[in-house]
């Protein structure tokens, strides 16, 4: 932009200087002038940036609309974004001087390079590795080597952000992820499964006990029917019962769930609804005895 300006000067040199020979007493507003006609024509630029910005936006939003957040989409809009600042904002504001000065010789950036951006420059090569292999999507529950485990929520050209319990946000450098050796409980959209033991007492219907718990868990909203059936059907997990304990008659079952469900909320609710489903039935839950005997 401002080599624009310059280009203009040069072309017009004579008749400026002229003007301002004839004209003394309008030098301020020739200066006035030639600033205003260059705030026009940062305005228009940076505006047709914005508009480009906002176009990209729409374009990205509907291609999710059609195939849903994908990794590699959320990764590409933000490259596009960059591509568009640079092209917008950095160039108007002198970018193109920077090629002209001791910063823009060869040796200069190769060390730029080399230790300023070295850590960027890892993050968005991994970043495109990412989007490129998929090894997880947004949405997806990986667990990290260290036992860490949360839903992907977001991809940056810098980091992966993964929500775990309580709201809490970790960002993770897409380098360091991208060599991590992680678990995708959610690979190719296989439902996730947990298995749940209920006792009950010993006097218990044994049918009517394994009913309540079964509707306990088909009324969750977190549970699916995640079995498939000989007939090919998809259902729920069926309650067994499995064991004579010491103290109860133990109650198993298998709960299928949605990949981008949370181990502990789907436990928390269907924990919470059998207790209350029999309790409300009279089925009793127990709990060990201990008779102690003592000699005189």
């Amino acid at each position: 932009m401002n080599t624009f300006i310059t280009e203009i000067f040069e072309t017009h040199k004579d008749e400026i200087m002229q003007y301002l020979s004839e004209n003394p007493g309008g030098f301020l507003a020739t200066i006035l002038i030639i600033f205003l006609i260059t705030i026009l024509l940062l305005g228009f630029y940076f505006f047709i940036g914005w508009v480009c910005l906002k176009i990209s936006k729409k374009i990205f939003a509907s291609i999710e609309k059609k195939k849903g957040k994908k990794i590699h989409i959320q990764f590409a809009e933000s490259l596009v974004k960059l591509a568009i600042i640079i092209i917008f904002v950095v160039i108007p504001l002198g970018g193109d001087k920077i090629g002209h000065s001791l910063l823009g010789s060869a040796a200069v950036l190769a060390a730029v390079v080399g230790f300023a951006a070295q850590d960027v420059i890892k993050d968005i090569l991994a970043g495109i590795q990412i989007s490129v292999y998929k090894p997880f999507d947004l949405g997806d529950r990986i667990e990290l080597p260290d036992g860490t485990s949360g839903i992907v929520e977001r991809i940056t050209m810098r980091h992966i952000e993964l929500r775990l319990i309580d709201t809490i946000v970790l960002m993770i450098p897409n380098s360091t992820i991208n060599t991590e050796t992680i678990k995708n409980y959610s690979y190719d959209y296989v439902p996730r499964s947990v298995q749940f033991s209920f006792p009950v007492d010993y006097k218990s219907d044994i049918k009517k006990a394994k009913q309540v718990i079964f509707d306990a868990i088909e009324e969750s909203p977190y549970s699916y029917p995640g079995k498939k059936a000989k007939n090919g059907e998809m259902i729920y997990g069926p309650v067994y019962f499995i064991a004579i304990d010491d103290s109860s008659l133990c109650m198993k079952v298998t709960v299928y769930f949605k990949p981008g469900t949370a181990t502990e909320v789907i436990k928390d609710d269907i924990n919470t609804r059998v207790f209350e489903a029999l309790t409300a039935a009279g089925i009793e839950i127990p709990y060990p005895y201990t008779s102690v005997v003592m000699q005189k």
